[in-house]
């Protein structure tokens, strides 16, 4: 029976898809592992990898469609089957079981309701590992696969990959074996592939053609652009903004980072940028300013006890906010690495939707733009964003005599249906405090 295909649900609030691109094409023999279609949801765009081959048949849903999760949107013929198996197109959970869709998100319930009897956890590993559960001998009780069984078989004379990174090695023709992998326990990702084809990969979210000599370009108000234009105007409309400044002197602070960065060249760890000392510095405040680290949702105000920090990134056609998950317990060494990390995703178009979410409180730096001082909109859901602007030579009194300093001017903004002038004003204190005197950050 053909095998269907839905629209996968990413997210917790995602009701739609966007299809950005179909990767495949009607009539394509489609492999396990291969990248289906590019889905956009309200924060990121993924690949969508067929967890079963076939051929692919019966594609009802067109790029630049928004279409509702579990939706099916095509399906995969199985051998001998042709177009008049496919059944009428509808809801996946209106489908037969054995139909259920090939997608990241459904592989552990596709595996489970096949012949192939297996865990969860190991449907789930075999689809991310590329591992075809038909040819695993499961050890569990009755013969079930369980995920040590799929580990065993990764061993098994099989160099470790992510489905992308076979991908992109079947269309270049590249030998996975003869390349270092650059993932957990040497796993080879989709970049070691392309670096050692010496190919480069040019990613946007959306093709925009020049418009001719004389005419207007009219862009289409949709994805990410309209996504950020709804949720910035009900911020705005729903939650009264009040704002606070201050300046830091930045004197110790970049002491500190030329010393840390000296011990990361040396050591070969990542560099440390002042956005990576911000957001360690701003969880540190956070866990002293709960109020500033909180939701509002209904009539319940709800305090964080971890301090997850939203970095805003800019994309030519956007803009999005990767997370730093519990900073307040990690080091700024580790931090910078999860910020450069998370940029460089960004901007490649390669983050997942759990880089985007669970965000508390969220970062704004246009300080290397050269932007010295600007406010934020505060990002739904959460009650404060900090805009930072550029380090700028200013003159300054210190014991008396005028000194010239590097200063930084801070905006926090917070939603007034919460938090207090007085409970801002005093974490912007305590931030200030932090930033001139870095050593407070090992109390």
């Amino acid at each position: 029976m053909p095998i269907a295909v839905i629209m996968p649900k990413l997210e917790m609030s995602q009701e739609t898809g966007l299809i950005l691109a179909w990767k495949k094409k009607e009539g394509d023999m489609v492999n396990q592992g291969d990248a289906l279609l590019e889905v956009e949801t309200d924060k990121v765009s993924v690949d969508v990898e067929a967890v079963a081959s076939g051929i692919l048949a019966g594609v009802s849903a067109k790029e630049g469609e928004s279409v509702p999760v579990t939706t099916v949107i095509a399906y995969l013929l199985q051998p001998g089957e042709t177009a008049a198996s496919i059944p009428a197109a509808g809801k996946a959970a209106s489908a037969p079981a054995e139909t259920v869709a090939a997608t990241p998100a459904a592989a552990p319930a596709a595996a489970e309701k096949s012949d192939v009897r297996a865990t969860p956890l190991a449907a789930r590993m075999a689809a991310v590992e590329g591992v075809d559960l038909k040819s695993v001998t499961g050890s569990g009780p009755d013969g079930k696969i369980v995920k040590a069984d799929v580990a065993a078989r990764l061993e098994d004379g099989k160099v470790r990959a992510t489905p992308a990174a076979r991908r992109v090695a079947r269309e270049k023709g590249v030998d996975l074996e003869s390349i270092h992998g650059s993932g957990p326990l040497g796993r080879v990702q989709e970049g070691d592939v392309t670096q050692y084809a010496s190919a480069s990969q040019v990613i946007t979210a959306q093709d925009k053609a020049p418009a001719a000599a004389g005419e207007e370009q009219v862009i289409p108000l949709k994805g990410m652009r309209r996504t950020i234009a709804e949720r910035l105007q009900a911020s705005y409309q729903t939650a009264p903004h009040i704002q606070f400044t201050a300046r830091v002197d930045l004197t110790r602070l970049n002491q500190s980072r030329k010393e840390m960065n000296e011990r990361a060249k040396a050591t070969g760890q990542s560099h440390v940028s002042v956005t990576g000392l911000l957001v360690k510095a701003v969880a540190w405040t956070l866990m002293r300013h709960p109020w500033i680290n909180s939701s509002l949702k209904g009539d319940e105000i709800y305090l964080h006890n971890e301090a997850n920090i939203g970095v805003a990134v800019a994309l030519p056609d956007g803009l999005i906010v990767p997370v730093v998950k519990q900073a307040q317990n990690k080091q700024v060494g580790q931090i910078a690495a999860e910020v450069n990390d998370l940029s460089e995703r960004a901007r490649a178009g390669k983050l997942l939707p759990s880089d985007v979410s669970g965000g508390t409180f969220t970062i704004s730096n246009l300080g290397p733009y050269g932007i010295e001082q600007f406010t934020a909109i505060i990002n739904p859901g959460q009650t404060g964003i900090l805009a930072v602007g550029a380090s700028v030579q200013e003159a300054v009194v210190v014991d008396g005599q005028l000194q010239v300093r590097p200063v930084m001017r801070m905006t926090l903004a917070v939603d007034h249906r919460v938090i207090d002038g007085a409970v801002a004003a005093q974490f912007m204190a305590d931030l200030k405090a932090v930033l001139e005197t870095p050593m407070l950050m090992l109390m």
